[in-house]
């Protein structure tokens, strides 16, 4: 596998909180590929391409979307972030004639729910994807088995969804890096209300079976974590999310600090950090 060490061209200003779009840019420009070989091998294992009716659950900045589209797929994402929507729609719709005309666009963005992303020709989906890993954040199984449970009235039956997650702690080198999301306002032990937790073996199970969705097979992808230097890491690590309940309760300033010690054990003699993971994906039918 290609090694990809991502650098993000800019100085890290710890001194105060981060513009919304600025981290959305952080997201899109740094940590975003990493899930790269996770989203083509879900595609290569459904077979997308031309005919394909995507709907991206969670688009984000549109990466997946774009790979989508490059098979042939006919993409629908729907994310809550307006600017990481903002910027998936000047990668996938910028110059598209279909752009102006909502009605016949071939590709589609949609803010808010899976409720505002009926289709508008009336075809049902084929295909439902929900790329954002789940088993890091608290609350975050039930919440995406509401969304699927909205979503699956979009597709036709017997259509593919599938749900993606951190693979087992000990896979992962990122997960101690994690922890420190779960820590106590102290910087000490983990939070009960912490915005992290580890994983469980069956956490995409369990959330397929709440959204009434029958699994229907897995697999595991190595998805490493690249980065040219500490500060793209640490910027791209606190673009996912999920420090964001540490930040609020400690402080940007040190939760950065902390993550940047976490990370000490993983950065080369280059300076570059390097971190093996892998992640799970589920696929189950409606």
């Amino acid at each position: 596998m290609t090694r990809t060490l991502v650098r993000h061209h800019g100085h890290a200003d710890t001194a105060g909180p981060v513009a919304p779009g600025t981290r959305a840019r952080d997201w899109a420009e740094i940590q975003e590929r990493m899930l790269a070989p996770l989203y083509e091998a879900v595609y290569e294992r459904l077979e997308v391409g031309k005919g394909t009716r995507l709907l991206s659950l969670g688009c984000g900045s549109g990466l997946a979307l774009l790979i989508a589209a490059a098979r042939g797929a006919r993409v629908t994402g729907v994310d809550t972030d307006p600017d990481r929507l903002e910027l998936a729609r000047a990668r996938l719709l910028s110059g598209a004639s279909g752009d102006r005309d909502p009605g016949t666009a071939r590709h589609r963005l949609v803010a808010g729910d899976p409720s505002e992303a009926t289709p508008v020709d009336g075809t049902p989906y084929d295909l439902i994807t929900a790329f954002t890993p789940l088993g890091c954040s608290d609350g975050d199984d039930e919440r995406l088995a509401a969304t699927l449970r909205a979503a699956v009235p979009l597709a036709t039956r017997g259509s593919a969804v599938v749900l993606t997650g951190w693979g087992p702690p000990e896979r992962c080198a990122t997960a101690p890096v994690l922890r420190v999301a779960g820590r106590g306002s102290d910087g000490g032990r983990a939070s009960r209300s912490g915005g992290w937790r580890p994983p469980r073996r069956d956490d995409l199970e369990e959330v397929a079976f709440r959204a009434g969705l029958m699994p229907d097979g897995s697999g595991r992808v190595a998805c490493p974590f690249g980065y040219a230097d500490m500060e793209s890491a640490v910027r791209g690590l606190l673009s996912t999310r999920l420090f964001d309940r540490a930040v609020r309760a400690r402080d940007r300033r040190r939760v950065e600090s902390e993550v940047a010690r976490a990370l000490r054990p993983h950065r080369r003699r280059d300076g570059s950090v390097w971190m093996p993971n892998v992640f799970r994906y589920l696929v189950c039918t409606v």
